[in-house]
């Protein structure tokens, strides 16, 4: 794929004006989207998205169109697992909801900017070192098992990290509207809603580290590893307040997308064993036995996953809905004490 500099000085510009306008236009005033506000801007930016990687297929062929839509499928996917996340920080801030725009605003542009230098630093790795396929694999396949047994209960707007940061900096005690300091008494105080950003800064940070590796899975490719990212994020916003009720009820996320990240962790072993290099693995050897996943199969894998999990969930939560208040309680009870 022979991306000029041209290339990546326009795409990065359009993807900065996105969010400019974005700020502009929808965030500066605080106020709550409404539900057809929100579905008429993510269906914008999805469908945006389906036509660029439509001009990906056309322009440069259908194999790196294939690995666009699939790397796509896969940021979303992690994305909505974000959502999930910075539901529970502006949850445990008790961000008011017309304030929330900005923190979602904040928190997608600093995902942006940490998922850019990640994937400025992977290109250069692959660049020049092909065993940093077995690291990204290992990273993964131990990243698939956390998701799936991990606990996802915890709050991190009381974890450790914003525990130290409150004991550094001076807090107040309320919001003064979305102000990130305050001046009382004559000292400067940092409001919630600045600690809700470190927050979601935080997690966006650990998030980019499962993000950028499970990409580089299905693609080499850094203009497709960073145009299926800052697709994913755009439009995130919007999807947050239109879906918000549902993420709560999709319960085996976590579980699909540990399925997605350990096959993709796979396909990178695969590969590396494929490429070798290191000298005490088959003498240094490509190792020709090794299997490369074609690209068709990594999207219909993929694709499949998040149906699936999407479905099961919603079952399990319409199952679980229809259960009398008595079984329902005696399972709540069963988790507390397991």
């Amino acid at each position: 794929m022979n991306i000029t500099p041209l290339v990546w000085i326009i795409t990065i510009a359009v993807t900065i004006a996105f969010f400019v306008y974005e700020f502009f236009a929808h965030v500066r005033k605080p106020h709550e989207p409404s539900i057809g506000e929100s579905a008429r801007w993510s269906a914008f930016y999805i469908g945006l998205a389906l036509l660029f990687g439509v001009g990906i297929g056309v322009v440069s062929g259908w194999t790196y169109g294939g690995e666009y839509f699939a790397g796509y499928l896969t940021e979303k996917a992690l994305s909505i697992d974000n959502l999930f996340v910075f539901l529970i920080v502006m949850t445990g801030f008790a961000v008011p909801k017309k304030y929330q725009q900005k923190v979602l605003m904040i928190g997608i542009v600093i995902a942006l900017i940490l998922r850019g230098a990640f994937i400025a630093v992977g290109a250069a790795l692959i660049e020049n070192f092909s065993w940093v396929f077995y690291l990204f694999g290992a990273l993964l396949l131990v990243l698939a098992w956390k998701q799936a047994f991990g606990d996802h209960e915890s709050d991190p707007a009381n974890g450790r990290f914003m525990r130290f940061v409150r004991r550094v900096l001076p807090v107040a005690n309320e919001y003064h509207g979305d102000r990130l300091t305050v001046r009382q008494d004559g000292k400067r105080f940092f409001t919630p809603m600045f600690l809700t950003i470190v927050a979601i800064g935080f997690i966006d940070l650990i998030f980019a580290v499962d993000s950028i590796p499970a990409i580089y899975g299905l693609t080499n490719e850094a203009y497709i590893v960073f145009t299926a990212n800052a697709f994913a994020l755009m439009g995130l916003r919007q999807l947050f307040f239109l879906i918000g009720g549902l993420l709560e009820r999709l319960v085996y996320l976590a579980q699909g997308l540990a399925v997605i990240l350990a096959f993709i962790g796979v396909k990178l072993v695969f590969h590396a064993l494929h490429v070798n290099e290191l000298p005490f693995i088959n003498g240094g050897q490509h190792i020709e036995w090794a299997p490369e996943i074609p690209i068709w199969f990594s999207l219909l894998f993929i694709g499949a996953t998040i149906a699936v999990a999407t479905v099961a969930s919603l079952a399990k939560t319409r199952a679980d809905r229809g259960k009398p208040a008595v079984h329902r309680l005696a399972d709540d009870t069963e988790k507390e004490l397991s």
